[in-house]
């Protein structure tokens, strides 16, 4: 049997970043816990800032994950509200980095897609699916519940990942942009 893995997903959001910790072991996931970290809407963005960044240590350092997973920025028609997204990813990044920990990143329709069976799916679905997925879940809110989803993401898709990273660091120190450039098309 193998070992157990904690995984924490992190959901970003200037003013709701959710969190999910889960343990897989082999192919069996068991939730462990969940929660929002929130900042101030009438706070400059610094301030919220680092609101998050004091409320993920506080979750990394209680929680102690082995692998974080953040899900990619989606880019809106508001080129602000996107802009000040991707300060709070930053922040979702910055912080299991800083512990020491790997960190994957997930694009929505991906976690969708693992979770749901389609990469077009709604919110609910995706909480409903979290719920079947992992029945002891208590997500208080649904960033909660999507940082859990992405996860379940990381935790399906991690061996992959592995594989990927073993054999392009196998094949040479040019693989690595060849595997990039051949991915992107």
């Amino acid at each position: 049997m193998s070992e157990p893995i904690r995984i924490l997903g992190i959901d970003p959001g200037l003013r709701r970043t959710g969190w999910g910790l889960i343990t897989v072991t082999g192919t069996r996931l068991a939730f462990v816990a969940s929660g929002t970290v929130t900042s101030n809407g009438d706070d400059d963005l610094a301030t919220r800032l680092c609101s998050l960044h004091e409320g993920l240590t506080k979750v990394v350092a209680t929680m102690l994950p082995d692998e974080a997973a953040v899900e990619e920025t989606f880019v809106n028609k508001d080129a602000q509200a996107t802009l000040k997204l991707g300060h709070a990813r930053a922040v979702a990044l910055l912080v299991p980095a800083l512990a020491g920990l790997p960190v994957a990143e997930y694009a929505a329709n991906l976690v969708k897609k693992t979770v749901v069976g389609a990469g077009h799916a709604e919110k609910d679905q995706v909480g409903a699916m979290v719920r079947f997925l992992l029945p002891k879940a208590t997500a208080d809110t649904a960033d909660a519940a999507d940082a859990l989803a992405i996860a379940i993401t990381h935790a399906s898709h991690r061996a992959a990942r592995m594989r990927a990273a073993t054999h392009t660091a196998a094949a040479g120190p040019g693989a690595g942009r060849i595997a990039r450039a051949v991915a992107r098309g």
